[in-house]
């Protein structure tokens, strides 16, 4: 395992295009890249990204995806396709960076009312997109299904139920585990080995989000449970620009994360 940095964490911090400059600086190996508005998913903007990227290796793309990911899903084949044109720029743009995967939140849950998945429809709309995804990134990116509270995907037995119909990967977010109710070992367990990339926050006993090392989160244990189950993939650190006060902070907060990966990995203990 090794941690990285999604650039979501400089979000309101830094234009997209200036995030490289900080995560080279704090010398962080390995980003995700998060993509805020439509211009940034447009070529000429990433032809900025690809002259700016330094010594960091892109692992993945994330969008604002509120913006269009939801009606991909639209009963409405126009509306759908209208949303697939928005998509297929963001496989471009992952596929220009080098990106391994593209983190996907997939439909919102919009309505109080309990939802009935129809899992095998879920499923093979899931298998269309990947297909966009591998034909537009020219085959270097896939797509990592993210657990979100107010989406689909804010409960284990969803993608239980959901893996049966699509070879999907998935992308464990702790914070939303713990906005959803559940464990993320509960995630962990279901995610398997289709589990490729893990973002890091912090939570108080309240729940709200703070810088790793600030709350309640035992990240030796979290690392330890996730080496048990053999993942062996990145570490995303994933906070709000408001979890931290300077870059020295965040700096510090990559080292003590490093230092729990250490633990993690010492079998002495």
């Amino acid at each position: 395992m090794i941690i990285g940095l999604s650039t979501a964490s400089l979000f309101s911090r830094e234009l997209t295009e200036n995030c490289f400059r900080i995560v080279n600086s704090l010398k962080i190996p390995l980003c995700e890249v998060f993509l805020s508005t439509y211009r940034e998913y447009e070529p000429s903007f990433i032809d900025i990204l690809l002259d700016r990227i330094g010594e960091t290796k892109v692992y993945s793309v994330h969008t604002l995806t509120q913006q269009y990911e939801p009606e991909l899903f639209n009963v409405m084949q126009r509306t759908r396709e209208d949303n697939e044109a928005i998509f297929v720029k963001c496989a471009d743009a992952a596929g220009r960076l080098g990106a391994s995967y593209y983190i996907f939140h997939g439909p919102a849950k919009f309505k109080k009312l309990p939802y009935v998945h129809d899992y095998p429809k879920l499923g093979a709309r899931l298998e269309e997109l990947r297909a966009l995804m591998k034909k537009y990134s020219f085959g270097k990116t896939d797509m990592a299904y993210e657990n979100v509270h107010w989406a689909f995907f804010n409960n284990p037995e969803y993608f239980d139920n959901l893996k049966k119909y699509t070879g999907i990967k998935t992308c464990l977010d702790i914070k939303q585990a713990k906005l959803s109710g559940y464990s993320s070992e509960e995630y962990i367990k279901c995610m398997g080995k289709r589990l490729t990339n893990v973002h890091l926050c912090d939570y108080n006993n309240q729940g709200f989000p703070t810088l790793p090392g600030k709350g309640m989160v035992d990240f030796v244990k979290l690392f330890r449970t996730l080496k048990e189950y053999g993942y062996d993939g990145p570490l995303m650190i994933e906070v709000y620009a408001d979890n931290y006060v300077d870059y020295d902070e965040l700096a510090r907060c990559y080292d003590y994360l490093n230092e729990c990966l250490f633990q993690a990995n010492d079998n002495t203990h």
